[in-house]
């Protein structure tokens, strides 16, 4: 199996020495490779640098090595953040790239996929056979320019990313998409223009070519109850916020990262059951286990009391800055 070209330093065989004037013993080289590549090794890397076939097969049989893919091991029993992408780049071979929702997610362009998502790859070839837990995409015409690499893994640029996700995400996640790619600077208007004219069939490519000429470019707010708060807060003296941010891996209404605040606005009718109300306290427990507070604004507070929101808000800001959150 070859390995994935577009990174320098992922796949790149090799191993690091032990200690000074010892010769690395099977374990440093297999530790030393999956160390630059999130836990990941293949068989033929490490036939490659000399470890035998059966030390390969001990290992995996005494649960040193775990079977990823064919031919793809993940190292020891805790998975590494980014194992599952590491090792659906080697299953799919040469020239294979982390590439739709999966880059998307990467770039932090659209929040983090559910927990046990399809791995999204592109690749030129055609490849026989299903690989688990990978969800292949032909990218014949993917161009040098359009693949780089983000946390060490080689993917589509955020430009390519967008195109593809055009032709799978709703139109309000493409909006949101190239709206953080803007506030980034991931992307630019003229970047996602060369590539529509490039690639001008491409699926969805018709509707990323209307959201770039939207009157007021992309926005990130998502309901009539998030836009009434931003509006908000553009009349008063406090930071202007992150919309529809990505924290700690959720996806929040808006964020003041410096401040360690974060405010979910609740629509109309926002959702009463149990089951959301649960959610809610879950999502809660994980922005407050990392240091976020979070403020919760109905819709009646909006129209009934904006007032008060926005004192609620100037306070929570000062808390967060030490008595120096308003501008």
């Amino acid at each position: 199996m070859d390995l994935p070209r577009q990174d320098p330093s992922f796949g790149r065989m090799g191993c690091a020495g032990g200690a000074a004037g010892r010769r690395p013993d099977t374990d440093d080289t297999i530790f030393a490779i999956a160390a630059r590549q999130h836990g990941v090794v293949s068989r033929p890397q490490l036939l490659g640098v000399g470890v035998p076939a059966h030390a390969i097969d001990d290992r995996l049989q005494k649960g040193r090595l775990r079977r990823l893919h064919r031919g793809v091991y993940g190292l020891g029993p805790c998975p590494a953040r980014y194992e599952r992408e590491a090792a659906a780049v080697f299953a799919c071979g040469d020239g294979a790239v982390l590439s739709h929702r999966t880059a998307s997610a990467l770039w932090e362009l659209t929040p983090p996929p559910r927990r046990r998502a399809p791995v999204d790859v592109a690749t030129s070839r055609r490849l026989r056979g299903p690989r688990c837990g990978v969800r292949l995409h032909l990218a014949s015409g993917l161009s040098p320019d359009e693949i780089g690499h983000h946390h060490g893994l080689p993917l589509t640029t955020p430009a390519r990313t967008l195109l593809d996700l055009a032709a799978c995400a709703t139109r309000g996640e493409l909006e949101r998409a190239l709206a953080r790619g803007e506030r980034t600077r991931a992307l630019t208007h003229d970047i996602v223009e060369t590539l529509l004219a490039r690639h001008p069939g491409r699926p969805g490519a018709p509707m990323l070519r209307a959201l770039l000429g939207a009157p007021g470019g992309a926005a990130l707010t998502r309901s009539e109850a998030e836009s009434r708060f931003l509006e908000l807060v553009r009349r008063a003296p406090v930071p202007y916020p992150e919309a529809n941010a990505i924290v700690e891996g959720l996806e929040v209404d808006f964020a003041w990262r410096t401040e360690r605040l974060v405010v979910e606005i609740d629509g109309y009718a926002h959702h009463a059951d149990r089951a959301a109300f649960e959610r809610d306290r879950r999502r809660d427990g994980v922005l407050a286990a990392a240091g976020f507070r979070v403020i919760r604004v109905t819709w009646r507070q909006l129209t009934k009391e904006p007032e008060l929101v926005l004192v609620r808000l100037a306070q929570a800001l000062a808390i967060g800055k030490g008595g120096g959150g308003i501008r």
